[in-house]
């Protein structure tokens, strides 16, 4: 019914805000994958399994019929927060494998941007040389996308 579907919407988009009031007083990092849509039950699994495995919590949610996806951690400073970078990245690393991107809908960012060379190989200095003819002088968000020519 379309009284059903208004709050299905309204859940997906209060579950950050849920977290929140779950976990207060926690960092909240929220990861943005995508995969083929025919790898994405295994990559929720994945997801939800490395988090139990490194004693994470959080939510999974998303835009599954494009097969992008995001968690959101609920963790503490020090160790916890170690190991919700360290899901990140283990999540990242398994949406290559599966051909899949980095980053679906949020971007590159600092975070992600040293997975780019993996991901577009060759294109990345076509992208390079894209931002250069469009931004010569280097002042439209600066080191936030393309990884330094030395890194890859």
């Amino acid at each position: 019914t379309p009284e059903e579907r208004t709050a299905q919407w309204e859940a997906r988009h209060q579950a950050y805000w849920a977290l929140v009031h779950t976990f207060p007083g926690r960092h909240y990092m929220i990861t943005d994958t995508a995969v083929p849509l025919s790898e994405m039950p295994g990559m929720v699994r994945y997801a939800q399994e490395l988090m139990d495995e490194l004693g994470l919590e959080g939510n999974i949610l998303g835009h599954v019929g494009d097969g992008n996806f995001h968690t959101i951690v609920a963790a503490r400073p020090g160790d916890e927060y170690a190991r919700a970078e360290a899901f990140s990245a283990r999540l990242v690393e398994r949406a290559l494998e599966l051909g899949g991107t980095a980053t679906g809908e949020h971007g590159v960012g600092l975070r992600k941007r040293k997975y780019m060379a993996r991901e577009h190989g060759p294109a990345l200095g076509w992208m390079r040389r894209v931002k250069a003819a469009l931004d010569p002088e280097g002042v439209l968000n600066p080191g936030k996308v393309l990884p330094d020519a030395e890194a890859g």
